[in-house]
């Protein structure tokens, strides 16, 4: 029964999000990506109802994919509970416990979060057989983060190296290499070259060891390393924090 109302309100969260864009979750997660770090037991994460009707509320990880559902998702992780009802203005933590199975020593693992909540149907509906019922998923990133990595979290981004590249098509593109074992997610970046600034406020997350691209406007820089680079990247408590990457100096003005 819980199975077949979880499947419908899963194809009503698509029909909400098609249809009814500024409507708003009553089921509020605390953070906006949970942390793992490998010395822990366990982590949990607190949700609340902060609507006026309790919600059922089911909740799952997976390894990537958007369309897993809780039967068939991928992780290495227990989540308890994993299905509850939460009463309007009340509070639930969810416990995660990772299974005895190995993961990667020399990075960050990423798993996503998933918390669906299905609110009841409207006691005033005069016909609840024909009535929409919608559901909201949230749907968060898990980092795991093995001990002993070098460096932290809050200073990889200044280890990242910026290039504009030129692609087959003629345009260019401003690309972030990550070379530390931590996940970097930018929300806006702002590259100087030549006296002209090259912006992108849609962000995008930088793997460990990964090189992401990062497209620009329609003027084309010179290519190689733009002399700075501004950005915002997300920490690990869910807030923005600015940055500046200057370019080194060439051997020939160091000699000058």
């Amino acid at each position: 029964m819980f199975k077949t109302s979880i499947c419908r309100a899963a194809i009503a969260a698509v029909l909400l999000a098609m249809t009814a864009p500024g409507t708003l979750a009553s089921v509020v997660l605390t953070g906006t990506r949970v942390i793992y770090p490998e010395s822990e037991r366990e982590v949990s994460l607190k949700l609340t109802n902060e609507g006026d009707a309790p919600s059922l509320v089911q909740a799952w990880i997976d390894d990537g994919d958007p369309n897993a559902t809780p039967e068939n998702a991928k992780s290495l992780f227990v989540l308890t509970p994993p299905l509850f009802r939460l009463d309007a203005k009340k509070g639930q933590t969810l416990r995660i416990i990772q299974l005895q199975q190995a993961l990667s020593r020399d990075q960050e693992s990423l798993f996503w979060l998933n918390v669906l909540e299905v609110p009841p149907i409207a006691s005033s509906s005069k016909d609840p057989q024909n009535s929409l019922q919608f559901a909201f998923r949230s749907r968060i990133k898990l980092f795991f983060r093995p001990t002993g990595l070098p460096g932290d979290a809050d200073s990889a981004p200044t280890k990242v190296t910026w290039r504009f590249v030129r692609k087959d098509d003629g345009h260019h593109v401003l690309t972030a290499t990550n070379p530390t074992p931590y996940h970097i997610t930018y929300t806006k970046v702002e590259a100087t070259s030549g006296g002209h600034v090259y912006s992108n406020d849609a962000g995008a997350m930088v793997n460990p060891g990964g090189t992401v691209e990062f497209a620009i406007d329609d003027a084309s820089p010179v290519s190689g390393e733009p002399a700075q680079v501004s950005y915002t990247f997300i920490s690990d408590y869910g807030a923005g924090v600015s940055g500046v990457h200057n370019a080194k100096p060439t051997q020939e003005a160091k000699g000058q």
